[in-house]
């Protein structure tokens, strides 16, 4: 297959606790899931999805509630729905690569199913369990008061800016196109969460505290110009998962893959092709 050829991608639903979760998969070889941020649904990945489909067996999905997939109709656990979706799609093992909230599903999963996961790739990560401080409290108070006034315009714009820009960068030091790109997809996140729904059950125990007994190759991405909390949680995988390389993408924030897509895939396809889980 050609550089430009364009990949056939299979898209789907599958019926997990009772909700409908919507998938598209494509290419052969090894299986590489792609998990979204809170931020965004699968559609943030439209810029790897392709090319990384011509090198593995690539499966991403909106996470309930989020993008095409329906919210579940009963309490549940985001890394259950992640295995109760690769067991109805007949996908034995997979690589994860999962970015800020998927990055905490992606280390639940790994944590609950070893068995099931060949590599890790973390991007801007959070980990279940990770104790706010109390200058995450005082960064996002502004947001917290935005949505408490029902100011969805002003929290998005804040959101924006502590998400996209990073706290120590200006709007104009970013893409235009890239802003108005996330306050897209935020803005839909947004309005599919006045929907209500179950309960999201938290790991249990959580993966705070857990993490050295992770044993999969692992790839830890982060932007220097995330939120600080992303960055220590970032120094603390790579410290804590034995053999766990780190990268930092200096100049990019949290949302690392669209805002530097080439540098971002070269990392992923190198990790890939190192640990031979590509083709």
């Amino acid at each position: 297959m050609g550089m430009n050829d364009q990949v056939e991608a299979l898209s789907g639903l599958v019926r997990a606790f009772g909700a409908n979760i919507h998938y598209d998969l494509a290419g052969e070889g090894p299986t590489l899931v792609l998990l979204h941020t809170g931020l965004a649904d699968s559609r943030m990945f439209d810029a790897q999805f392709d090319l990384f489909a011509r090198h593995c067996h690539v499966l991403r999905y909106d996470l309930p509630g989020y993008g095409r997939s329906s919210r579940p109709d009963r309490p549940y656990a985001q890394h259950e729905l992640l295995r109760e979706l690769l067991e109805q799609l007949g996908l034995e093992r997979a690589t994860l690569l999962g970015a800020s909230l998927g990055g905490a599903i992606a280390l639940d999963f790994s944590l609950a199913y070893p068995s099931m996961v060949d590599g890790l790739i973390t991007v801007a990560a959070g980990i279940s369990g990770y104790p706010q401080t109390p200058a995450d409290a005082e960064l996002f108070a502004p947001v917290t008061q935005a949505f408490s006034d029902n100011d969805f315009t002003r929290a998005i714009d804040l959101m924006i800016h502590l998400w996209v820009d990073g706290p120590r960068r200006s709007p104009e030091a970013v893409d235009p196109a890239l802003r108005e790109r996330v306050r897209t997809l935020y803005t839909d996140v947004l309005l599919r969460s006045r929907e209500g729904g179950p309960q999201v059950i938290p790991a249990d125990p959580p993966a705070y505290g857990r993490l050295d007994q992770i044993r999969t190759p692992t790839l830890v991405i982060v932007g220097d110009e995330d939120v600080p909390s992303v960055l220590d949680q970032a120094d603390l995988i790579a410290r804590a998962i034995p053999g766990a390389r780190k990268a930092v993408l200096t100049g990019a924030a949290h949302l690392l893959n669209m805002e530097r897509p080439e540098e971002f895939n070269r990392l992923v396809l190198d990790f890939l092709r190192e640990h031979q889980l590509s083709r």
